[in-house]
């Protein structure tokens, strides 16, 4: 598995490079060859993307408010409605074979959702799932459940692009723009408003690989 941790880019850019990775993994997946996996772990630049089932009416602003702020948004293939990524928070894409991890795709999120689970540990944040909700939450199931992490992925074939953005330093006035992944009976949060301070989104981003490779390396 190929590590690139990349900072901040454009999401344009990245979701590009994701669609071009799948259409040649497909192509290699024709004719038997073995097919690169990548984890990129990075920031974006302020966005608000739209899976294929999100609700146009949960983008609270228009176009021109977006200019406003310095956002922009788009529809993609992801599964789930609309979130935000940008600055201070850790956005992972597994570019992940899944026959070669012998899992499904349900397996497969479930293995996402531990590897955020287990980071969150690390800093003495317990978070979890809450049935029928996507993401990864805090005291889920009361009237403070909050959502500190969301997931979102396409699959094709057992290849899959897209997975999870976990808020760390996230700039969280941004979420008041939109109903994040459709929810609107849920607040969000971040680690660093958990915790009282700021963190250190490198150490944040080398414990999630270290996660993420325990879960997903022995697999292989």
């Amino acid at each position: 598995m190929i590590v690139k941790k990349l900072g901040i880019k454009p999401f344009k850019q990245i979701w590009e490079y994701q669609q071009s990775w799948m259409n040649n993994g497909l192509e290699l997946r024709r004719n038997k060859k073995p097919i690169p996996q990548e984890l990129l772990m990075l920031e974006h630049n302020p966005v608000y993307t739209l899976g294929k089932s999100a609700d146009p009416n949960n983008m609270l602003v228009n176009n021109e408010f977006l200019k406003k702020i310095g956002a922009e948004s788009f529809q993609i293939e992801r599964g789930g409605d609309i979130t935000y990524h940008g600055p201070g928070q850790l956005v992972v894409y597994p570019l992940l074979d899944l026959e070669e991890y012998g899992m499904g795709v349900k397996k497969y999120i479930h293995s996402l959702e531990e590897s955020i689970i287990n980071t969150l540990k690390t800093y003495e944040i317990l978070a979890g799932r809450i049935e029928g909700k996507t993401g990864i939450w805090l005291d889920g199931g009361s009237s403070k459940e909050r959502k500190i992490a969301a997931i979102g992925i396409k699959c094709s074939r057992y290849l899959t692009i897209h997975g999870m953005a976990l808020n760390v330093n996230t700039n969280m006035e941004y979420f008041n723009h939109i109903v994040p992944c459709g929810i609107s009976e849920s607040s969000v949060t971040s680690m660093q408003k958990e915790l009282g301070q700021s963190v250190a989104l490198e150490k944040v981003i080398n414990s999630f690989e270290k996660e993420f490779k325990k879960i997903f390396i022995k697999r292989i």
